[in-house]
Formats: C-alpha cells, sequence, structure tokens
C-alpha cells in the first residue's frame, strides 16, 4: 500500500473521505444531538480527543498485536479513550454531559473511529496515524457544528445558545439573534429536520465536487488529433 502524503491525509480527512458526508458512519449521535451548536461541538470534540487518542496508541502497538486479538484490542483502547473523554467532561461541563447523555459512551460503537483504526493506524507510523486522526475528527466536527448550526438557526432562531455550557460564564454573551420575533419551527430540531440537514449537505458536497471536476476537465487541453496514415502495400508476398 502506498504511503499518503501529509497533504492527502488532510484532504481526504477533511473533504474527500469525510465521515459523515462520504462514509456515511456515526449518524446516530450526528443526527441526535446537532439540535445546537453547543451540543455539536461538545460531542464533536470529544470525538476528536478520541480519534486522536486511540490513533496513536493503535499506530504504536501495530507490531506487537496478533491478528487473532487485534480487533478486540482496538476496541479497549477505544474505549478507554471513550472513558477518559467522559470523565473529563463530567468534571468539567456537568450539564452539557448530562445533555449529550449516552450519545458520549456511544462513541466507541462509531464505525468512523474503529474504521480509522483498522485501515490506516495500524498500518502506519504514529505521526502520519496522529494526522489522520486529527483530520477525520475535524472533517466529524465541521458537519456536526454546520448542521447543528442550520438546524438552531431554522429550528429556534438563534445561534450559539447556551455556549456557557462548553467554555465558561463568558461564553454566555455569544448568542445571537438574527431575526426578530422568529416563530420557532419544531420540525428542523426533531429527527426528521436532522434528515433532511444532513441530506441537504451530502448533496451541496456533491454538487461542489462535480463543478470542480467539470473545471478540472475543461481546463485540460484537448488531445491533438495527429489523423491516420494509409499505407500501400506493393509487390508480392511469396
Amino acid at each position: 500500500m502506498a504511503t499518503k502524503t501529509s497533504a492527502e491525509i488532510i484532504k481526504d480527512g477533511l473533504w474527500n473521505n469525510n465521515p459523515a458526508l462520504v462514509q456515511v458512519l456515526g449518524l446516530c449521535p450526528l443526527l441526535a444531538v446537532t439540535s445546537t451548536v453547543v451540543n455539536a461541538v461538545g460531542l464533536g470534540l470529544a470525538t476528536l480527543l478520541v480519534l486522536i487518542g486511540s490513533n496513536l496508541s493503535v499506530s504504536i502497538i501495530r507490531n506487537f498485536v496478533s491478528e487473532s486479538v487485534r480487533l478486540p484490542a482496538f476496541v479497549m483502547i477505544i474505549a478507554s479513550f471513550v472513558t477518559c473523554a467522559e470523565l473529563l467532561m463530567q468534571a468539567f461541563t456537568y450539564e452539557l454531559y448530562q445533555i449529550l447523555g449516552i450519545f458520549i459512551p456511544l462513541i466507541v460503537t462509531n464505525c468512523a473511529i474503529l474504521g480509522r483504526a483498522d485501515a490506516f493506524a495500524s498500518k502506519n507510523p504514529p505521526i502520519p496515524a496522529v494526522l489522520d486522526g486529527a483530520m477525520t475528527g475535524l472533517g466529524f466536527l465541521g458537519v456536526l457544528i454546520v448542521l447543528g448550526g442550520m438546524r438552531e438557526l431554522v429550528g429556534q432562531g438563534t445561534l450559539f445558545v447556551d455556549m456557557n455550557l462548553l467554555f465558561g460564564p463568558e461564553a454566555a454573551d455569544w448568542v445571537i439573534h438574527p431575526f426578530a420575533n422568529y416563530p420557532d419551527m419544531l420540525f428542523m430540531v426533531l429527527p426528521p429536520g436532522a434528515f433532511i440537514g444532513l441530506g441537504l449537505l451530502i448533496a451541496l458536497k456533491n454538487s461542489i465536487d462535480t463543478h470542480l471536476a467539470e473545471r478540472q476537465k475543461a481546463a485540460q487541453p484537448e488531445p491533438v488529433s495527429t489523423g491516420s496514415k494509409r499505407v500501400r502495400v506493393t509487390g508480392n508476398i511469396s
């Protein structure tokens, strides 16, 4: 397997192989907690921490774990980092931890994390593995924030409400009210709104990819046709 460059790892994690928009993994927490931006950021940061830590650990032990216990070992590593993230949230952002509830422990079952550990970290040195985990986590976090912002804005008419739950009392004034007397649209806050929002984001990404591919194709010079030459054979064939 050819080793990826750092640029390829970054581009894959953030865009080309985004876990939410391309692989369509981790949909359970993604759809469940993105009713507000603060929920999305909380879950996204916890997932980012687990991805970086598990990728680093799996890369370090990759040459010491036999094939028969490889996947159970990866799951144990992921579960350990999820426990660390859970304890950190209980200690510093307890109210947000209570809101996210079961979806923090469920990070263990996020297929994107185990997939990166098995497909990349177990086959590459620690530094590329950490970069892959960071970029994959940032790609997932970005989708969470955009989807959370979309649902919060359309559903409640606000942005960045309750950010003090994650960033402290000074973030209480971050809330934005773009519309006056906005009628709440409960549909976007409920699960159907999450599916519609994610579908729109996937469609937007596919549209951008198609547009970029067409521009790249149009920018390539057309091959010059040299025509065909006819060769006339004379004489006898013996």
